[in-house]
């Protein structure tokens, strides 16, 4: 009974873990800003990758409830921030385009906020618990990896899909040309071997 009531514990504590994945558009010119409220001692993840527009770069920094700047990444393609909160409060993050005149950017980010594990002084500590709680945390690890690694992939495939693109035009491009050199080259050929007679 009691191995039952931990681990319906530990489940109840791995869910109270906030986990979020956004994609924002972030227009040439703007940014765009988000908010974690923090306790002392909460973990916070944040993990970011630019998935479409222009150089695939942006701005990123985020800042502790007094405006002291915790992190600062200057035309970033990606990134990973991990943060314990010293504070309590509102924990800011911003994506920023501001360099760009022209092109908008897509940003795909994951934000994973972990509490403190609390023991309850009242009864004694379980290896099994402490095991889950561990399992819970490898998890939580490879879903962040994965969703990294789907934007990535995204991305790659962006590109493949563009250069290929890019290649068949210059390649059609380029027999087009070679079918037109071909044919002046004959006719040239031809009227170079006539023979002319003067009468």
């Amino acid at each position: 009974m009691f191995n039952k009531l931990t681990l319906l514990a530990v489940t109840v504590l791995v869910t109270l873990q906030s986990v979020a994945a956004f994609n924002v558009i972030v227009p040439a010119g703007e940014r765009r800003c988000f908010f974690e409220t923090l306790e002392k001692n909460d973990n916070i993840h944040l993990t970011f990758q630019v998935g479409e527009g222009g150089h695939l770069d942006v701005d990123f920094w985020i800042t502790d409830p007094n405006e002291t700047l915790l992190e600062d990444a200057t035309k970033g393609a990606s990134g990973t921030f991990h943060h314990e909160a010293k504070i309590n409060g509102k924990y800011e993050y911003c994506f920023s385009n501001a360099f760009s005149t022209v092109t908008d950017k897509t940003v795909g980010f994951n934000v994973f906020v972990a509490k403190p594990y609390k023991p309850d002084p009242t009864h004694k500590a379980d290896p099994l618990e402490a095991e889950i709680r561990e399992l819970a945390a490898g998890i939580q690890e490879i879903r962040n990896e994965q969703e990294y690694t789907l934007a990535r992939e995204r991305t790659h495939r962006n590109t493949a899909e563009s250069t290929n693109s890019r290649v068949v035009w210059w390649s059609l491009f380029q027999s087009g040309i070679l079918f037109l050199v071909c044919v002046f080259q004959i006719t040239y050929l031809k009227r170079f071997f006539e023979v002319k007679r003067v009468v």
